[in-house]
Parts: C-alpha cells; sequence; structure tokens
C-alpha cells in the first residue's frame, strides 16, 4: 500500500521537521521511495541541511494522517507528525540521507529500484527529518514524502 505524507514547520537547528514510526500494535515494513523538500518562504540565502535518520520513538509532534495514494486501500499501520517539541530518539550514526539544499531550491529524492530508504517492523521505529543545520534564519520547511508499507 502506497501512501504520502506532508510535513511542514519553521526550521530550526533543535528540532526535527517531521517523524514516521511503526505503530505499536501492528507494526510493518516501510520502504520511503520518493522525498520532495523545500522552503515557501520568502527567497533567502540559507543553507539547510536535511538529514533522514533512522529513530526508536517519535516524540512529541503534531499528528499529521498517511494519505493513501490509492484511496480503495485500507489505513497505513504508521504514524506520522510534525512540528515536534520533543525530539525523536534517533539513533546515534544512523543517518540514511543527507540533502544540503539552498532555501531557494526545491529537491526531490527519488530512490533507485531496490534502493529504498527500509525501516523496521518494529513498534515505535522509523525515521524522522532533522534541520541541524541552517546558516540563516528560521525559514518555513516543507517535506513531502512517500512512502510503500509491506
Amino acid at each position: 500500500m502506497k501512501f504520502s505524507v506532508d510535513m511542514q514547520r519553521t526550521s530550526s537547528t533543535t528540532a526535527a521537521l517531521g517523524s514516521m514510526t511503526a505503530d505499536a500494535t501492528r507494526a510493518r515494513r516501510l520502504r520511503v521511495y520518493d522525498a520532495m523538500f523545500g522552503s515557501e518562504a520568502t527567497p533567502a540565502d540559507a543553507a539547510i541541511l536535511w538529514t533522514f535518520r533512522r529513530c526508536s520513538a517519535a516524540g512529541t509532534s503534531t499528528s499529521v494522517t498517511p494519505q493513501n495514494l490509492d484511496p480503495a486501500s485500507s489505513t497505513t499501520e504508521y504514524d506520522a507528525g510534525e512540528n515536534h517539541s520533543i525530539e525523536p530518539t534517533f539513533t546515534a550514526g544512523a543517518i540514511l540521507l543527507n540533502v544540503p539544499l539552498n532555501q531557494r531550491a526545491t529537491f526531490r529524492w527519488v530512490a533507485a529500484p531496490g534502493g529504498e530508504l527500509v525501516m523496521p517492523a518494529t513498534a515505535s521505529n522509523g525515521f524522522g527529518i532533522e534541520t541541524d543545520t541552517i546558516s540563516t534564519g528560521t525559514p518555513v520547511i516543507t517535506a513531502t514524502i512517500h512512502a510503500d508499507e509491506e
């Protein structure tokens, strides 16, 4: 089952953009195959490092409802959140993808076949997106993630 998650926040070097973690009761594997990053703020020359990292707990965030790409599919078993007030519990050194990007640019990452970012079927495990490097300001940022749940 394929679905999309849209995450947004005012960027910060101390707070995650968003996270996706497996449901505690019916965990399933997840494969992220497409991600889009950008900023809808007034254009500036801020450099932002977007980092996908594994996490073992979601932290505290505003809930986001994953949207099925096929409306006939059942509901996903993953939980998603944005605008964290308490960070996900990131796994040390478990960086899956770094995307250095100027605020004026939008970037799309598409996995090569078999190169998807795979999340384990373990309760509360998944990934978070950090923006721990921002050269200046606190622009509004957005990421849209497409994933396939097994």
